[in-house]
């Protein structure tokens, strides 16, 4: 089982908790959490997290497909995942909306997050 997320934050149960999943919702959850991750953030797990972070320093015209190669290094420990694209919309002030499109044990699948230009 895994905890729940949106945005960066577990959601709670209502009674105390945090929302729990299992089977292709627990695989997205972790997918959502690698993807949250910065990259680098935990000393002994140096290969968690993404380089989402980093696409405020892409040229906007390249921002997209560096997008796809940062989610699919993040989730590339996921073998039962694969990324099959990404859409990316500026929000202004640094902000922008990322969907991930995926194959998640043979179903499609997409995760949305936030994501801070630097």
């Amino acid at each position: 089982m895994e905890l729940k997320m949106k945005n960066g934050d577990y959601l709670p149960d209502g009674i105390g908790g945090e929302q729990r999943v299992d089977g292709t919702e627990a695989l997205l959850a972790r997918a959502l959490f690698r993807l949250s991750v910065r990259r680098g953030s935990f000393p002994f797990l140096p290969e968690l997290g993404s380089e989402l972070y980093r696409l405020g320093n892409e040229k906007p015209s390249a921002r997209a497909a560096a997008a796809k190669l940062y989610a699919a290094a993040a989730l590339a420990e996921e073998t039962a995942l694969t990324v099959e694209d990404v859409e990316l919309t500026e929000r202004g002030d640094g902000v922008m909306a990322l969907r991930v499109l995926l194959t998640a044990n043979g179903e499609s699948a997409a995760l949305e997050m936030t994501v801070r230009g630097a």
